[in-house]
């Protein structure tokens, strides 16, 4: 597996090895050992699978608060997304600045994002499939998050806020600049 580095400290892509055949192809998605041997030492607890009919779709910025933080690892099972990540951690150099990656069931290729940190993305085509892990249990009580068009952020989004398809909790989310990070550097 390949593992390339962010702009923002701990959040990596994941490019797993692909074994192709006259039958397809096969790829390992998560390898404990080889996810250690590449510095991601977090042990996953739970999967999630989201389907977005429409594109434009967009789900987040999405965290969980201390003490139930979770690390997340994300990939596309069909479809592709526009993948963002958020630095919360107060005392990281990267507080408040954002990466994003295109995912795609085609180039099968992860995002890692750490504890402390918000996520989201954004559908590019209809019926996307997204697979993901997390290192703590949904914790309804921490359930937490930011507006997904927040002018101070400045996501550079794929989509109009009139395309953007968005459950009626992602509108209300709040702006960044009433946000107080719990997190510390280390993500709690």
């Amino acid at each position: 597996m390949d593992v390339k580095t962010t702009l923002i400290p701990g959040v990596v892509v994941i490019k797993p090895s692909r074994n192709v055949d006259a039958r397809g192809y096969f790829i390992e998605l998560h390898n404990q050992q080889a996810f250690r041997a590449a510095g991601i030492a977090v042990s996953f607890v739970q999967d999630n699978l989201s389907f977005s009919l429409k594109r434009g779709t967009v789900r987040g910025l999405h965290f969980q608060l201390p003490p139930s933080s979770q690390a997340k690892l994300v990939c596309v099972v069909r479809g592709s997304i526009f993948d963002v990540a958020v630095d919360l951690r107060a005392r990281s150099p990267t507080y408040g600045q954002w990466v994003a990656e295109h995912l795609t069931a085609d180039n099968c290729e992860q995002m890692f994002i750490p504890r402390g940190l918000a996520h989201g993305f954004c559908t590019l085509e209809p019926n996307t499939q997204v697979a993901y892990k997390v290192d703590e249990y949904y914790a309804p009580e921490c359930d937490s998050g930011l507006l997904w068009s927040d002018l101070t952020l400045a996501i550079d989004w794929p989509i109009t806020a009139e395309e953007a398809v968005l459950s009626d909790k992602d509108r209300k989310l709040g702006h960044f600049s009433d946000f107080v990070s719990p997190f510390r550097n280390d993500g709690d």
